[in-house]
């Protein structure tokens, strides 16, 4: 059946350079691939490898459709040089590898600062931990903090994380919170 195809359109030497490459196992891959070639018109199927899906058709992956960070995550994985944040297979498995089980909590946490860095300036200042609490609380009126709330909630991560009290959390400040608090 054409199921049974679908695993010959990786080439078996790239196909171990994935699995060198990202914390996925090749059975993982193999269906990543089938769920990207997915995404994309009929026509475009059989050159997966070489197609982009844009980002309307990878926010409708069930991961991302309820992530308040999908625009953001988006983004981050997007190797677009259009800035259109469009995704190759190769950015979709790096985005899966980092949020398998099997990615180390390091990985995952320079990922997180990255998308959390929403003015990608490389630190997290007031504005990105108030686009950060935003996403989280939802954009709801009754959910929403208000500005002193919102003031009192930034002082206390800076407290918490600003270990050399610049006012902003670099990455090595962020990881060593993650680390503290795992489930974080």
């Amino acid at each position: 059946g054409a199921m049974g195809g679908s695993a010959s359109l990786i080439p078996r030497d790239l196909l171990g350079e994935y699995q060198e490459l990202t914390f996925l196992s090749k059975q993982e891959i193999l269906l990543a691939y089938k769920r990207f070639s997915e995404l994309l018109p009929k026509e475009e199927r059989e050159n997966a490898c070489s197609a982009r899906v844009p980002k309307s058709q990878i926010l409708t992956l069930p991961e991302l459709r309820a992530n308040p960070f999908q625009h953001r995550i988006c983004h981050v994985f997007s190797t677009s040089e259009a800035g259109d944040d469009s995704m190759s297979f190769e950015d979709f498995l790096d985005m899966l590898s980092v949020f398998s089980d099997s990615a180390t909590s390091d990985v995952k946490s320079h990922y997180a600062f990255r998308i959390f860095d929403f003015d990608n300036d490389g630190t997290l200042d007031r504005k990105d931990l108030e686009q950060l609490v935003n996403c989280l609380t939802g954009q709801g009126e009754e959910s929403r903090l208000n500005s002193a709330e919102m003031e009192q909630l930034i002082q206390n991560i800076l407290d918490e994380s600003d270990i050399d009290k610049d006012g902003t959390i670099n990455l090595s400040e962020f990881q060593h919170i993650v680390s503290r608090s795992p489930d974080f």
